[in-house]
């Protein structure tokens, strides 16, 4: 495996990843990482995948995009700018569903965590929701701490759903 910065060439080649997850269980509250609730029925869910947004952090001064290959292939990414409280904010990390398990997503966030300290950043901050609770016990894992959640940020866009937004943090990284 190997983490770089990305390029527009695999950018393009990213787009042929499945990024997507099957949602089954979300947290509850207290949203300690301790209750999880089953979700019926269960669905898939895909963030979508924009290209040209990933192409913002490739010049951007303040940003990085880093990309995991396996034998030549990118699988996932990474990104990460500075926030406007001098922490690393990832905007975004996603690994294809058939390399889900091996690492790479530690890689990769151990190089953002690199590229945090590099630049004299307080933390890394990221946000992601209830029903991403693979993700949520990674983040666990790695070191972030739950810094706290909004229950009513995305009522706006899914109605009919409970997601809650879930801020973690990485303090001193």
């Amino acid at each position: 495996m190997n983490i770089r910065q990305a390029t527009d060439s695999c950018i393009a080649l990213l787009a042929r990843c499945d990024f997507s997850f099957m949602v089954d269980a979300e947290y509850a509250e207290p949203f300690d990482g301790t209750r999880t609730v089953p979700v019926e029925p269960p669905y898939q869910k895909a963030y979508g995948f924009d290209p040209d947004e990933l192409a913002e952090y490739l010049d951007g001064p303040d940003s990085e995009l880093f990309v995991a290959e396996l034998s030549g292939r990118p699988v996932g990414y990474l990104a990460v700018s500075h926030g406007w409280n001098h922490f690393a904010v990832i905007e975004d990390i996603a690994v294809d569903a058939q390399h889900r398990g091996s690492g790479i997503a530690r890689h990769l966030m151990d190089a953002a965590v690199g590229w945090a300290r590099r630049e004299n950043l307080a933390g890394v901050r990221l946000e992601t929701q209830s029903n991403n609770v693979t993700a949520c016990r990674f983040y666990n894992r790695y070191g972030f701490k739950l810094g706290g959640y909004d229950r009513y940020l995305y009522s706006g866009i899914h109605p009919n759903r409970q997601e809650v937004a879930m801020f973690w943090y990485l303090l001193n990284p």
